[in-house]
């Protein structure tokens, strides 16, 4: 069985019990932020605002779309009535 990790915010609360105000408070934090950002940077993560701009361009292609499958309805009805008066 794998062992699980604790959570992030306990290894940073006893890092900051261990550390207290000494002048490596500093150093420590400034270290963790480079691993963490190292961390997310090897995931498939994307930012907050490249997921904004991806989110606005697929509702704009969906209302494009459902406007596409109304026209279609719209002429295939309209190729059914000219059939049906032929």
């Amino acid at each position: 069985m794998a062992l699980k990790p604790p959570p992030i915010g306990d290894v940073i609360q006893q890092v900051n019990e261990l550390v207290g105000n000494s002048g490596l408070r500093g150093e420590v934090d400034k270290s963790v932020k480079a691993l963490v950002q190292n961390g997310l940077s090897r995931l498939d993560v994307v930012s907050r605002e490249e997921f904004d701009a991806q989110a606005a361009i697929l509702q704009r292609t969906r209302a494009e779309v459902e406007k596409l499958e109304r026209q279609l309805q719209s002429l295939s009805e309209a190729l059914d009535r000219a059939d049906a008066n032929k």
